[in-house]
């Protein structure tokens, strides 16, 4: 590395010098430079200045990235033909800031996660003992006797942090409301239990009279039952008699009904013997129709599949080539278009080059007319040129 080069810091990044910086390995010493700015200082995380200066340190490592990497992008967008040592150059340097601005972060990082950890345990412990005090609305006497032991159990000390003071309003809170309830529910639980006391005497006087009631609707019920047996024997002798007188009509009845459904039955088998003979003659028929068909259409689809093969073959061939021309013409048209290019680039450096010595020159001619020597003229160029003398430039 030339003692110029290593004159330029990140600040004196231009497209002048770009050439000279974004090559292999020519971004290293501005990571090394970022790092001895960063890393130089270890900041207190105890305190809140310590902690905002690694913040402030992080913020100035992407900082000194972006003036690296922008006019980097810019060189890379002139060189196109040069793209991928400054890509890979450029995205090592990128992947590196990041890691270090990640690793300058870090404590702070770690600090705010294990804070917010030890905030979110203190504002839960709160809410457990707020949850003491939810729907309340169907609980026993006995589980709010329990629930105040609990809330009275939790002690309040240092170990609570910038939480204690919330979380004794929140115990305070919390206990005179169950106490309130617990007292409201003693009171209707014991008006529960007399009225319960008085349900049992009223429905043991009424199960008394529905007993004394059932006894006198039983002997009714026997008397009557008697009464109902004997009728119903009558009844049944009565049936038993008709029935017999129906049952040998019935039997008279289906003897002649079978006699009628075999006629029937016979008469039946003999059409549809004749019908299955006249179905089995059709469906021959039928099916020598079909065979002869099918073998009529089996025949013209293989001369349609033949035909059909032999014109995809043809539009196959045709589209080929039209793809092999298509693609000679555009590899022609790359080729000429990069040839353009190559020399529109090649012309515009040349015009480049002699545009800067044309200046260079006049502003030569002019030291040397103000009565500077050649040499200090020349050396007075170059440094202004290369933007070593501050707030001078030459315009091109």
């Amino acid at each position: 590395m030339s003692a110029e080069q290593q004159l330029i810091t990140i600040d004196d990044i231009s497209e002048e010098n770009a050439p000279t910086i974004f090559v292999a390995g020519g971004l290293s010493r501005f990571i090394d430079a970022v790092k001895d700015e960063v890393c130089a200082e270890i900041p207190d995380l105890t305190t809140k200045k310590g902690r905002d200066r690694i913040a402030s340190l992080s913020a100035t490592v992407s900082k000194r990235k972006a003036a690296v990497e922008k006019p980097g992008r810019d060189y890379l967008r002139h060189i196109k033909s040069l793209p991928k040592v400054v890509e890979d150059e450029l995205r090592e340097f990128v992947i590196t800031m990041n890691t270090l601005r990640d690793q300058v972060r870090q404590p702070l990082t770690d600090w705010e996660t294990a804070e917010q950890a030890r905030k979110d345990r203190h504002v839960d412990a709160v809410q457990a003992i707020a949850d003491f005090a939810l729907d309340l609305s169907d609980v026993t006497a006995a589980v709010l006797l329990e629930s105040i032991a609990s809330v009275e159990a939790v002690k309040m000390g240092e170990h609570w942090e910038e939480f204690e003071a919330e979380a004794a309003r929140t115990k305070d809170q919390v206990l005179d409301k169950l106490r309130a309830i617990l007292a409201a529910r003693q009171k209707y639980e014991a008006e529960q239990a007399e009225l319960v006391r008085l349900r049992a005497e009223t429905e043991a006087q009424a199960q008394r009279e529905r007993d004394a009631q059932i006894a006198r609707e039983a002997e009714e019920r026997a008397r009557r039952e008697a009464e109902q047996r004997a009728q119903a024997e009558r009844d049944a002798a009565a049936k038993r008699e008709a029935e017999a007188k129906a049952a040998a009509d019935r039997r008279e009845l289906e003897l002649k009904l079978a006699a009628e459904q075999s006629e029937r039955a016979a008469a039946q088998a003999a059409r549809e013997k004749i019908e299955s003979e006249q179905r089995a003659a059709q469906q021959k028929i039928d099916d020598e129709l079909r065979h002869k068909q099918a073998i009529a259409q089996a025949e013209a689809d293989r001369v349609a599949a033949e035909q059909r093969a032999e014109q995809e073959r043809i539009n196959s061939d045709r589209r080929q080539a039209e793809a092999a021309e298509r693609a000679r013409l555009a590899e022609i048209a790359r080729a000429n278009a990069a040839a353009d290019e190559i020399n529109r680039q090649a012309a515009a450096r040349e015009a480049d080059k002699a545009h800067k010595a044309k200046i260079n020159r006049a502003a030569l001619d002019a030291f040397i007319a103000g009565g500077m020597p050649v040499e200090c003229a020349k050396q007075a160029v170059t440094l202004i040129a290369k933007r070593k003398i501050p707030a001078i430039a030459i315009t091109y």
